[in-house]
């Protein structure tokens, strides 16, 4: 076993503090990899404080991880010792159901591992808040190494969260798209919809984000607790990404559609949302959700990321200012995202 040192909480009032674990030995198909930095996604806060009701302590956060690889099985193709390599939302699946063959294991009917807080085996997984990971490399990413690395861990979540509907949905030149929320995933929804060519407008209850929407390449932007500001928009959009966490009336965004129009909800708030029938049969529109992306996708979002020069916008902090970045985060006060610098462990 391999002792490893990182960051956990032993419940969910509890603070997240240094905690020493052993990760297994790299098996004949396993790489492991020194993790050199790790985002801070808003769900590491939701699980931490077991908010969604399923979590299990102790509990080591963290699934946007980037490291270099220090040892590989005797079976690995993939990757060599010093290559670098990045670890998403999840290390395993079943293999066998009807999603995993198709490449989309997020939605595997068996059983999906997650890269923290669940059970492979009956062992717990822990996230990458720690000094190292062993990961089987068929869920292990290649990562560019003409980009800032620390700007690129958040792509292993709001990268892959926002990329996957705008492929699926084939947004493309020509096309109207509104992104509701400039915060993590947000940000990363403006700059991959741009950069796809759509004509994009950023919707933001601040209208302090609009100089920033601009930057992030933004064409419009409307200030949305001013509701004539979104009358204004009606019947406008071809596609709607809605990134907002927090509870808010989706009727309001569904009007804004075009007929035969898609929003997609990516955001997760705590209590179900409230839609009107009418919202969507009188222009056949239509409301849907979208989880992370499979492995293939999100090597290919990597790929489209190294090709456009894309990156999260990113503030690395030391580990021992976790807390106070998960109370920005909270409140708002990141742009956008918060990286680890893993040496500080």
């Amino acid at each position: 076993m391999l002792s490893t040192r990182g960051y956990a909480t032993q419940g969910p009032s509890s603070i997240l503090e240094p905690f020493h674990f052993e990760r297994r030995e790299p098996g004949p198909h396993d790489v492991l990899i020194e993790i050199l930095y790790c985002g801070i996604c808003h769900s590491d806060i939701h699980q931490t404080r077991d908010e969604w009701g399923n979590a299990i302590f102790p509990m080591v956060p963290g699934h946007e991880v980037v490291g270099r690889v220090t040892r590989v099985g005797a079976e690995v193709k993939r990757f060599k010792t010093g290559d670098l390599a990045g670890v998403g939302c999840f290390v395993d699946s079943c293999q066998v159901c009807n999603s995993c063959k198709e490449g989309l294991e997020q939605y595997c009917e068996g059983h999906l591992v997650l890269t923290y807080n669940e059970k492979d085996q009956k062992t717990p997984t822990y996230g990458g808040y720690s000094s190292q990971i062993v990961v089987d490399e068929n869920y292990t990413l290649k990562i560019s190494p003409h980009l800032p690395l620390a700007s690129v861990a958040p792509l292993l979540c709001a990268g892959i969260t926002t990329y996957s509907p705008l492929r699926h949905f084939k947004v493309g030149e020509g096309q109207r798209v509104a992104v509701v929320g400039l915060g993590g995933l947000g940000h990363m929804a403006v700059k991959l919809a741009a950069s796809m060519g759509a004509e994009v407008t950023v919707l933001s209850r601040s209208k302090l984000k609009e100089q920033d929407a601009r930057r992030l390449g933004a064409h419009d932007f409307a200030v949305t607790k001013d509701a004539r500001n979104l009358e204004a928009l009606a019947n406008r959009f071809d596609f709607i990404l809605d990134a907002v966490s927090a509870p808010h009336d989706l009727n309001a965004y569904l009007n804004l559609l075009r007929k035969d129009g898609a929003m997609v909800l990516v955001g997760v708030p705590e209590k179900p949302a409230s839609v009107h029938a009418f919202s969507l049969i009188q222009k056949r529109r239509k409301l849907a959700g979208s989880m992370i992306g499979g492995i293939r996708e999100t090597q290919e979002m990597l790929d489209y990321c190294a090709e456009k020069n894309i990156t999260a916008d990113v503030e690395v902090i030391p580990i021992q200012q976790v807390h106070e970045a998960y109370e920005r985060t909270i409140g708002g006060a990141v742009r956008y995202r918060f990286v680890i610098d893993m040496k500080t462990l």
